[in-house]
């Protein structure tokens, strides 16, 4: 196994040893533990409207969790928190690893913008509360990573749209719900460490109460959570490639780069509801609060050789293989906090509800990088000083009201307001000098930090100076029914946006701005053919905003390779057909099986397209062409796949205590760029996991583990190509319940040491790309080792 440099393997040997010996002998002593009661003949269903629950029950899973069989028209997934809690997610991200068609293009260990259907975060609509939130993200996604684990009820993915959401789900929408008062009776208290490869350990705490206050239920929780990624990082680099040069070999090679990437940081989170359920009334206010503070540190050595870690002296004399020493460190300070309220009243003419809330975002950087470059006559000191500061807020309010047309039909319609503000500066310095004393430089003892010798006054950056506001009106309009085995959904919304964009880098350009509306029919179905099958099939438009990165109207030089970036105010949503088919068997007691064929075509793509203009670094008496490139709505595409899964226990072998889920994607799209056919970018052409749980209730023991795997993903930018592909991901936990009130879980993760490689094609001009005359071919590879944890749970 990889170690890290000064990391020694025995003491990280004892500790793993000491702490699964330690769970394992609890787990196999069975006079510490009585005896589960056995499971219901029937799990039961599960929808929004949960039956309230114990803390115990939380506590002490009585049964292995499965998919939830949803009734209702709409195509939805759903998993409660039994279905992963064994396995101990840190974050929302963690857990939905284990469900259908959802990647990420993270670094090892570390799940944050998912990718549903393997499509860019921004194709995904994230929701906490069936509400949208906001994101520091410029293509609008929210990284799941900043959700604990702990808050979740339930996570929900919706295939297909409802007109009674916002449009912005190409791919299809993530609902994380989080616990409410209706949903708790009792408390917890949750605490435990997390131990790392390089023999860090990180504490895990929480706490969860809910029950009866005053005239209504309360729930409050708190969790903190110590966060810590330990990674290795190596790149070679050659001059040209093995496409161009089948002799590609050792003359081919221009530098190598060993990396060392630690990730520090504290969660700390809070959330709460409080709820009265009257006779025709009903009230709810809810929040919830989240701050990361995280430190990201990087420490980088080039060489000028593919093995050798000499210095810049060898033997006295000024010939090592070192070429450069790099020291970078990024503090990064985020919150988020939503807070809303919904009040309902039922009356003769129907069912009206207003909902009104308030959600934040900001995210303050401080990034410093410091590099000593010795491949020159005399050494140079390059110092750089980076502020970032985000700050997006949205303030929404949804009227809608019900009415029953008939006994099995309801309409339902609407509107909905949005006003969303985001405020970005992005300010830079740069600190430069040469220092011939570094010819003598020791990098295993020396940092290129303390040469620094302060920094002048910060600059705006180009374009990362804005503010964006953006004003959204919507209504929508939906009928909904059942008739038999049918339940059905058709609707319609009609949404509207007017857009304003000021960028302090580009005065001249004054105030910028934009407007558009569409209109985004949707249906769905669920037809029961017998008490156990059922088709699901849907339809829907849906839309995809731009990022907010190309809406900005500077220009941005060698953006792109040698080429510049000039953003486009004007740029409107691409939009979506999409359709699902899907078929699902209920099986054993409470298992499903399900297989689901989806397809988008996606129109008004936007795609970075060549203006003809000559770029800032143009040389053409030289031959050395660029060009001025501008995101415009030029493109269509097409999305498609087939998704399988399965969550059953083998009652019907004889195994009734045994659980086994899974489920694989086939994933694909096809986009036509200048340079000629591609996936979307970065799509995994497969991705699949699947696991076991047993249940041995004699002794109040469970143990189980889960395997994970995503196919390879291709990028193509103007510039730049790039493939990336993940090795397999196991887990394994083991769980001894005590009592009533008790059970304590040691879970391992990464036991494969997962890796993640990189291929990247890099070229100066569009024409060098087309002719494949490379500028740098770098093969990257990332690793990180094994995370364990041991984790207790207490109800009351």
């Amino acid at each position: 196994m990889t170690k890290f440099r000064g990391f020694g393997p025995s003491a990280a040997v004892r500790v793993r040893a000491t702490m699964l010996a330690g769970i394992a002998l609890a787990a196999l002593t069975p006079g510490l533990g009585q005896a589960q009661d056995a499971a219901a003949d029937e799990q039961p269903t599960r929808d929004a409207d949960a039956p309230i629950v114990t803390s115990q029950d939380i506590v002490v899973q009585g049964q292995i969790g499965y998919r939830n069989r949803i009734d209702g028209a709409e195509p939805v997934l759903e998993y409660g928190t039994e279905y992963f809690q064994r396995f101990e997610p840190l974050t929302a991200g963690d857990a939905l690893k284990r469900v259908p068609s959802v990647t990420f293009l993270s670094d090892v260990i570390e799940s944050d913008g998912p990718r549903l259907r393997g499509l860019p975060p921004g194709y995904t609509q994230i929701l906490i509360n069936g509400e949208r939130v906001p994101g520091g993200q410029a293509d609008r996604s929210f990284f799941l990573d900043r959700i604990p684990a702990e808050l979740i009820s339930r996570v929900e993915i919706v295939r297909s749209n409802s007109a009674r959401r916002t449009g912005d789900a190409v791919a299809g929408s993530l609902n994380i719900v989080l616990r409410d008062g209706y949903q708790l009776d009792g408390g917890y208290v949750r605490g435990g460490a997390l131990y790392y490869d390089d023999e860090e350990f990180e504490p895990s705490f929480g706490a969860v109460f809910g029950g009866q206050v005053g005239p209504g239920r309360l729930l409050v929780g708190g969790n903190f959570q110590g966060r810590h990624n330990p990674k290795l990082k190596s790149s070679l680099r050659y001059s040209d490639s093995p496409e161009n040069n089948p002799s590609f070999a050792t003359q081919d090679f221009d530098n190598r780069e060993d990396q060392t990437d630690t990730r520090d940081g504290k969660d700390y989170s809070v959330n709460a509801t409080y709820e009265i359920d009257g006779a025709d009334t009903d009230f709810q206010i809810r929040g919830f609060y989240v701050r990361t503070d995280r430190t990201e540190d990087e420490r980088s050595f080039e060489y000028n050789d593919p093995t050798a870690v000499n210095g810049p002296v060898r033997n006295g004399a000024a010939s090592g293989n070192l070429l450069t020493d790099n020291a970078n460190v990024n503090e990064i300070d985020q919150e988020s906090f939503t807070i809303d309220g919904k009040l309902s009243h039922e009356w003769s003419a129907g069912k009206t509800s207003l909902r009104i809330g308030y959600a934040n975002f900001t995210d303050k950087q401080r990034e410093t990088e410091y590099e000593i470059d010795f491949d020159r006559a005399t050494p140079r000191f390059t110092g750089d000083l980076t502020h970032v500061d985000t700050d997006d807020s949205e303030f929404t309010a949804k009227l809608e009201h019900t009415v029953d047309l008939t006994d099995e039909v309801k309409l339902v319609f609407g509107g909905f307001y949005q006003d969303k503000d985001r405020d970005t500066s992005i300010l830079a310095v740069r600190n430069r000098f040469n220092v011939a004393s570094a010819r003598t430089w020791n990098q295993f003892e020396r940092n290129p930090t303390e040469l620094s010798t302060g920094f002048p006054a910060l600059v705006p950056e180009p374009g990362g100076v804005n503010s964006i506001e953006e004003r959204r009106i919507d209504g929508f309009a939906l009928v909904e029914g059942r008739n038999g085995g049918l339940s059905w959904e058709a609707g319609v919304r009609y949404e509207t946006t007017d857009l304003t964009i000021i960028d302090a880098t580009v005065p001249a350009a004054g105030v910028q701005g934009n407007d558009y509306s569409k209109l985004l029919p949707s249906a769905s179905f669920k037809y029961d053919i017998t008490d156990r099958d059922r088709i699901i099939g849907s339809v829907a438009r849906t839309n995809r905003r731009p990022e907010f990165n190309f809406i900005s109207p500077a220009l941005l030089e060698a953006e792109l390779g040698d080429n510049d970036l000039l953003g486009n105010p004007g740029l409107d949503p691409e939009t979506a057909w999409g359709f699902d088919l899907g078929y699902e068997r209920r099986i054993g007691r409470g298992g499903i099986v399900g297989i689901n064929f989806f397809y988008r075509d996606v129109q008004n793509l936007i795609e970075l397209t060549n203006t003809g203009l000559p770029g800032s670094e143009d040389d053409a008496e030289g031959g050395d062409r660029t060009f001025v490139f501008q995101p415009l709505n030029v493109g269509d595409g097409k999305v498609y796949g087939v998704e399988f899964d399965i969550s059953t226990d083998l009652g019907f072998l004889g195994l009734p205590d045994t659980g086994i889920f899974g489920n694989v994607s086939y994933l694909d799209s096809e986009i036509t760029d200048q340079f000629g056919k591609r996936r979307f970018n970065d799509q995994s052409k497969y991705v699949y996991n699947f696991g076991a749980i047993q249940d041995i209730k004699p002794i109040g023991v469970a143990f189980g583990a889960t395997y994970r795997k995503q196919g390879n993903a291709f990028g193509r930018v103007v510039g730049e190509e790039v493939t990336t592909s993940y090795g397999a991901d196991l887990e394994i936990f083991i769980e001894k319940r005590i009592g009533d009130s008790f059970t304590i879980r040691a879970v391992g993760s990464n036991l494969l040491n997962g890796k993640k490689r990189e291929v990247f094609n890099k070229f100066n001009t569009v024409e060098d790309q087309e002719t494949r005359s490379f500028d740098e071919y770098e093969l990257e590879a990332e690793e990180a080792g094994p995370v364990f944890q041991v984790i207790a749970r207490y109800a009351f």
